[in-house]
């Protein structure tokens, strides 16, 4: 199973949490800063084998900073759909824990790579109670132009990332398609062993 060129994208604009009340005016810029933040913590990763053990340190530092201000648990869920209350409470945590190591592993390095020269165009962002939506087209050199809308929740004063839509295409459904597609044809746990396999290989 190839995990889509969107996973590695999603894990980019996992927004950072912003501490604190907030104006009304305030809050409506909070999840563009946030990604302006995340975006310029993302392209410092060290992303060129073999890395040394102050580069090892620094990307170990910076990934979970990041991972653990994404929403992997509600990511999980969603994207195993009615296959998620099949499995026990310790399968959960073992999955949430497996989806969020692959985001720091292999997706923040593809996307530091991705993302090391860019333009990104902001359009407004999009307020709907707790819910945001952040439009943007980056700009990159060889990839062209690609159209990214980031879907934010409010947890409190915190903005988590539930959604990426890229070229109009959800990412939490693409990996649905891709997860239902292994476990249907398969079952759970070959689903499990190739995402361990991608992520075994990521971490030589």
């Amino acid at each position: 199973m190839r995990l889509p060129k969107i996973l590695h994208l999603f894990a980019v604009f996992t927004l950072i949490g912003l501490a604190g009340p907030a104006s009304d005016s305030a809050l409506a810029d909070a999840p563009k800063a946030a990604v302006e933040q995340l975006l310029q913590s993302i392209t410092q990763l060290h992303h060129k084998k073999p890395l040394t053990p102050e580069q090892q340190q620094s990307n170990d530092t910076v990934s979970r900073q990041a991972v653990a201000l994404m929403d992997v648990r509600q990511v999980s869920q969603k994207t195993l759909g009615k296959y998620w209350k099949e499995r026990s409470k310790k399968e959960q945590d073992k999955f949430v824990q497996l989806l969020g190591d692959i985001f720091r592993y292999v997706a923040f390095p593809n996307s530091a790579k991705f993302f090391g020269e860019m333009n990104i165009q902001y359009a407004a962002t999009r307020m709907d109670g707790k819910t945001a939506t952040v439009p943007m087209t980056v700009v990159h050199e060889e990839e062209g132009e690609v159209g990214l809308s980031f879907v934010l929740a409010q947890n409190s004063s915190r903005w988590r990332v539930v959604d990426v839509i890229l070229d109009g295409v959800s990412m939490r459904s693409n990996l649905r398609t891709q997860f239902y597609k292994v476990i249907k044809k398969h079952d759970y746990p070959e689903l499990t062993r190739r995402m361990q396999k991608k992520l075994k290989a990521a971490q030589k």
